[in-house]
């Protein structure tokens, strides 16, 4: 298991020598550092959204639980950084521990929790989700079961979160702004994970 995660990595890693694909990678994985980026468009969503700024602030503080949630696992598994010796990382770490993913854990929350609230976010945060964490291998910082270890942490906690994150605003009297189904299982997260398996395995073929 331990060989295919570094093949699939040092595949991944290949990607990022091209200049486009280093930027953009670059680019999300400096966003999602300690899930900015979601935090940010939660407090935006909350002071756009008043019928459902409850929601997006509850929305917003389950991102940061499945973030606090990846820091304690780090510390409890202690797994180091990957060190590929032909390609070093291309955007330095706040810290030195690998597993699970901390972007894969926060965005596949926002994917959960912030695609139960509009349909926008419904169908742009899961993709932009999905290229985070795979932002991570390109990178270079983290192994893809790193990933897709964040990724499920990240979807389990705001699908376990997602009846208390959109009570409260079913039972308001206001009817006028309807709030989506919210997704009582981490199916955003298992689509992100999938997403990094695909991708993953097709630069491993051109490898």
């Amino acid at each position: 298991m331990r060989e295919v995660d570094r093949r699939l990595l040092s595949a991944m890693r290949d990607c990022g020598t091209d200049p486009r694909v280093a930027s953009a990678a670059r680019g999300l994985s400096w966003c999602g550092e300690h899930g900015a980026v979601w935090i940010a468009a939660g407090l935006l969503g909350a002071g756009a959204d008043h019928e459902r700024r409850g929601a997006w602030l509850r929305g917003t503080a389950l991102i940061g639980a499945a973030h606090l949630a990846s820091m304690a696992v780090k510390l409890a598994v202690r797994r180091g950084r990957p060190q590929l010796a032909a390609l070093k990382p291309l955007v330095s770490t706040a810290g030195r521990h690998s597993f699970p993913s901390s972007h894969a854990a926060s965005a596949a929350a926002a994917a959960v929790a912030f695609g139960a609230l509009r349909p926008v976010a419904h169908h742009l945060v899961p993709p932009l989700a999905a290229a985070m964490c795979v932002s991570r291998l390109v990178v270079g910082v983290h192994y893809p079961s790193d990933v897709v270890a964040g990724v499920l942490l990240g979807g389990i906690t705001a699908g376990l979160g997602a009846a208390w994150m959109t009570g409260p605003a079913q039972m308001a009297t206001s009817a006028s702004a309807p709030l989506r189904t919210p997704v009582p299982t981490p199916l955003h997260a298992l689509v992100a994970a999938s997403a990094v398996g695909t991708v993953a395995e097709g630069g491993a073929a051109h490898a």
